[in-house]
């Protein structure tokens, strides 16, 4: 059986619960708040302020998620090695953990773009208008698409989580370990 890892589950639990749901909002609400704004030069510079107030917290709470996820791996490295879908559960996991890093970095940068710009005319905080500069215009036509690939990456990932939950149940455990040995004694 396992020992307890509370305290790297609680990182790796809460970061991503930050990562998936701060993303999730700005999509939703911060990004659809800025267009409600009257000037439609302040709309950039307040889904911006949004954003960069934010980055900081999102990269404590990506920290914490990926401290957290190394530290359960090692902790769990014997399950991973001996019981029958973990190591692939395992591998799909740091798949996805790659690509929500990757999508939230590029997603930075071109928010970056955008904040950089200062006050441009935008439709809201992931849509030009037919004012806004093209540098900018693509920068958020990039952000659209964006915006909803890092919750839905977290999301996948938070799914794929609850799925590494149930095996280490006792009963998953012994049939996966069983199915394992079974697998190399028979070379299959």
């Amino acid at each position: 059986m396992s020992e307890r890892n509370t305290l790297l589950r609680s990182l790796h639990d809460v970061g991503l619960a930050a990562w998936f749901g701060g993303s999730l909002m700005g999509a939703v609400g911060l990004n659809a708040a800025a267009g409600v704004v009257d000037d439609p030069k302040q709309r950039s510079r307040v889904a911006s302020a949004g954003w960069n107030s934010w980055t900081p917290v999102n990269a404590a709470a990506i920290g914490a998620h990926v401290l957290g996820a190394a530290g359960m791996l090692m902790a769990n490295r014997d399950r991973v090695r001996n019981q029958q879908g973990v190591g692939a559960s395992s591998a799909v996991k740091t798949a996805l953990t790659g690509l929500a890093l990757g999508v939230t970095a590029y997603s930075r940068i071109a928010g970056k773009k955008v904040s950089d710009a200062g006050d441009v005319p935008v439709q809201s905080g992931a849509e030009p208008n037919e004012q806004t500069p093209s540098d900018v215009a693509e920068a958020q036509r990039v952000l659209r698409g964006l915006q909803w690939a890092i919750p839905a990456s977290t999301g996948i990932l938070l799914v794929v989580s609850a799925l590494q939950g149930e095996q280490q149940r006792a009963d998953e455990q012994a049939r996966g370990r069983l199915s394992k040995a079974i697998q190399r004694r028979t070379g299959n």
